[in-house]
């Protein structure tokens, strides 16, 4: 992160106490609220209205049921109409978001910095759980988050515009061409389509700097992780919700021009409210002016997409099944009698957005098979997101343990 844009602290040190309370406050409201993100942003659903209740029981709750930790622990983790559970998540991301609010203080104290880096734990918190339950990585957040990490570079002049700028477009191009070059050297999806929205995202308020740190921690990490994971479960990720059924294309990219519209399969309907229950009533605070405030109402999902976020743990197989059929990839520009014109428009599109590799289709229905991820499949969104929190809180901390050169690499300025 580049230096402070100011010396002097915002607050005076008299109120310090009380306004880091006040922080570790918003924080654990904010976390309520970004329960509320999790749980309705896969499901298509608005994040304002209506306001929370038991998505078992339709309960409508009170305002005292909606003290962020405290009304969990005092409702004994049950709904107070129908006691049905509410899963430990919901505190756990309430603690989480409060602990990282007071971690951002300690690394950037009351300068300008600590805003951007709340707002960025503030993302990619929802982005992490949703990826982890869902296997994807909804635009509603990362595409907002992008252009957030350059609007708020603009403060701290000229030049972190450019870095920001830069981080975004490095990170997503990087991230486009391992797409590509996977593919053709495994000959199957290499990368989730929705990584490189994240690693944008992680550029624009990190910096173009911090990618090779991000990629070489998330990748380290992540693939230790998995291996751990499969040698104990034999499995490296999380399955996916039976019900959790991708109705649109792959990557979740809006369909390019002249091309048709992609409708959802049959059976492939909105999973339950009784599927939330599992998960968790919710439960969550809304911090004051919600209905106004920085996360818009969501329309349904464009990121629903088979294999977004996800990579491997290992060089085997991805699929279940004994055998693969082999991926294609082709290029919509290149289908026969499409006239000039419209294969020019096409190509910018496919460059940076076409899925990778082509859906596979079901041979006796003609439709796009669902993707199930395999024993060997990880999220990767999780560790990209880690990664990028751990080179914004511990670089100065990398710059003092490691030798130069490396933690110049992670991110540690000198």
């Amino acid at each position: 992160m580049p230096d402070s844009v100011t010396d002097s602290s915002l607050v005076p040190g008299w109120a310090g106490p009380l306004f880091t309370a006040f922080l570790l406050v918003l924080g654990l409201c904010i976390g309520s609220f970004l329960n509320v993100v999790i749980a309705r942003v896969p499901e298509g659903l608005s994040i304002v209205r209506p306001g929370s209740r038991c998505p078992k029981c339709g309960h409508v709750l009170s305002w005292y049921e909606n003290i962020p930790v405290l009304s969990w622990l005092a409702l004994r983790a049950r709904c107070r109409s129908c006691h049905a559970p509410i899963s430990p998540r919901y505190v756990l991301v309430e603690l989480l978001t409060g602990l990282l609010f007071l971690a951002c203080l300690r690394r950037f104290g009351w300068t300008y910095e600590l805003f951007p880096a709340l707002v960025l734990v503030s993302l990619l918190i929802p982005l992490t759980f949703i990826d982890l339950a869902h296997w994807i990585l909804p635009f509603s957040l990362t595409v907002p988050g992008i252009a957030a990490g350059l609007v708020l570079a603009v403060p701290r002049g000229a030049d972190a515009v450019v870095d920001a700028t830069l981080g975004a477009v490095i990170g997503f191009l990087a991230f486009r061409l391992m797409e590509y070059v996977g593919w053709k050297v495994f000959r199957k999806e290499a990368l989730g389509g929705g990584d490189k929205f994240l690693v944008a995202l992680l550029g624009a308020f990190l910096s173009w700097r911090a990618l090779l740190g991000i990629l070489f921690l998330s990748s380290l990490q992540g693939a230790v992780v998995g291996l751990a994971m499969l040698g104990l479960t034999g499995r490296a990720g999380p399955s996916t919700p039976p019900d959790a059924r991708p109705v649109t294309p792959p990557e979740g990219v809006a369909p390019p021009p002249d091309a048709p519209s992609v409708k959802p399969s049959e059976g492939a309907a909105s999973p339950s409210e009784e599927k939330l229950v599992s998960h968790a009533t919710e439960g969550a605070a809304l911090p004051p002016g919600t209905e106004s405030a920085a996360l818009p109402p969501v329309v349904p999902t464009d990121a629903s997409s088979p294999g977004i976020g996800a990579t491997t743990a290992g060089p085997e197989g991805t699929n279940e099944s004994e055998t693969e059929p082999e991926s294609t990839m082709t290029w919509e520009f290149t289908r026969p009698g499409l006239p000039l014109w419209k294969r020019l428009l096409l190509v910018p599109w496919c460059l940076l957005f076409q899925p990778i590799p082509d859906a596979p289709m079901d041979d006796e229905t003609g439709e796009e098979e669902e993707w199930v991820p395999g024993p060997t499949n990880i999220p990767f969104g999780p560790w990209l997101a880690l990664a990028g929190l751990e080179v914004m809180l511990l670089g100065p901390w990398l710059a003092r343990v490691l030798p130069m050169d490396i933690a110049m690499l992670l991110g540690g300025a000198p």
